[in-house]
C-alpha cells in the first residue's frame, strides 16, 4: 500500500449560475409540472360534461345512451332521468294506439289539433320531448286516448296543459 499523501491547500472553487440560487419549483420543475397537470385533471373531472341544454353529469349522445349511462352510474331504476330545469308532465294523447308505440327514452313532438270545423289548425306544442313513462291503460276506460309522461321544460309543460283543455293532442316520433 502506498504511503498517504497530503492534499495541498487551495482556494475554494465557486461555480456561477448553478442551482443554488434558484427556488424549489425550478429545481424540481418536472414535479411541479406533474402536480399542475394532476390539479387540472381533477378540476375537469369535477366539472363534468354538459348537455346542450346546460345539464351536467350526463355524457353527450342520443337519449337512449344517456339513460343507459345514467342507470349504470347509479340512478334508481324506474325514476325518470331529469335534467336541470325540466319537469315531468302527464299528457293525454287522443290516439291510444299511437301511445302504444312509445317507449321510455323516445323523443316526440306533441301536436295540438283544434277542431277543423271551427277553422282551427294544428300546431306544435312541444318539440323533442323525452318520454319518461308509458303507463298501462286502465281496464274499462272509455276510448279517451292514453296517458304518456314526458320530460319537458317548465314553460313547455304549461303550454301542454293549456293545449290539452282546448285541443286533441297527437304525437310524432323522431
Amino acid at each position: 500500500m502506498p504511503p498517504p499523501c497530503e492534499v495541498p491547500p487551495f482556494a475554494p472553487v465557486r461555480v456561477r449560475g448553478g442551482w443554488r440560487g434558484r427556488g424549489p419549483l425550478v429545481r424540481h420543475r418536472w414535479r411541479a409540472l406533474a402536480a399542475g397537470l394532476a390539479v387540472t385533471a381533477a378540476a375537469l373531472v369535477a366539472a363534468g360534461p354538459q348537455d346542450s341544454d346546460g345539464a351536467r353529469g350526463h355524457p353527450p349522445g342520443p337519449p337512449s345512451s344517456r339513460a343507459a349511462s345514467s342507470a349504470a352510474a347509479g340512478d334508481r331504476p324506474g325514476r325518470p332521468l331529469r335534467t336541470v330545469g325540466t319537469v315531468t308532465a302527464p299528457v293525454r294523447i287522443a290516439d291510444a294506439a299511437a301511445v302504444r308505440l312509445l317507449r321510455p327514452g323516445d323523443r316526440v313532438d306533441v301536436i295540438a289539433a283544434v277542431d277543423a270545423v271551427t277553422g282551427g289548425e294544428a300546431r306544435a306544442v312541444a318539440r323533442g320531448a323525452r318520454v319518461t313513462k308509458v303507463p298501462e291503460p286502465l281496464e274499462g276506460a272509455a276510448d279517451g286516448g292514453a296517458l304518456v309522461v314526458l320530460s319537458v321544460p317548465r314553460a313547455t309543460a304549461a303550454r301542454l296543459a293549456g293545449a290539452s283543455t282546448t285541443a286533441r293532442l297527437a304525437v310524432t316520433l323522431w
